[in-house]
């Protein structure tokens, strides 16, 4: 298996474990649902786990790849402003729940290179 390869199912790995999550244990997710989005949080957090879930399987698939890769950027992306909801949130936590909060922001940059790289893989293959 190609370093290409493996980074591609790592990648899926994170995704679908992220997206059991949302159904397995709502709560935390729910918190971090930025109040100016109309509709329920539960129902945000079931569709973002359904986005993962979706993602990981075209990740996973070579033939949907680049796209999936693609689109899970953008969802790094798209989800960030939950995590600046979560780490003003739990702002007056303590202090290793406020840590793994403000942890969250700047590993969003990592995330959405890893994706793209994943992308970009994918169309050298092509």
């Amino acid at each position: 298996m190609s370093r290409s390869e493996r980074s591609a199912l790592l990648l899926a790995g994170l995704l679908a474990g992220a997206g059991v999550c949302h159904f397995v244990a709502p709560r935390p997710f729910d918190a971090t649902v930025p109040r100016a989005l109309p509709g329920s949080p539960r129902a945000w957090t079931y569709a973002s786990g359904v986005a993962e879930l979706a993602l990981a399987a075209g990740v996973a698939l070579p033939r949907t790849r680049r796209v999936s890769a693609q689109a899970a950027a953008a969802f790094f992306v798209g989800v960030f402003p939950a995590n600046v909801q979560m780490a003003v949130d739990w702002r007056h936590r303590s202090a290793p729940l406020r840590t793994a909060a403000f942890a969250r922001l700047p590993l969003q940059v990592p995330l959405v290179l890893w994706a793209r790289g994943v992308a970009k893989g994918q169309e050298s293959r092509s």
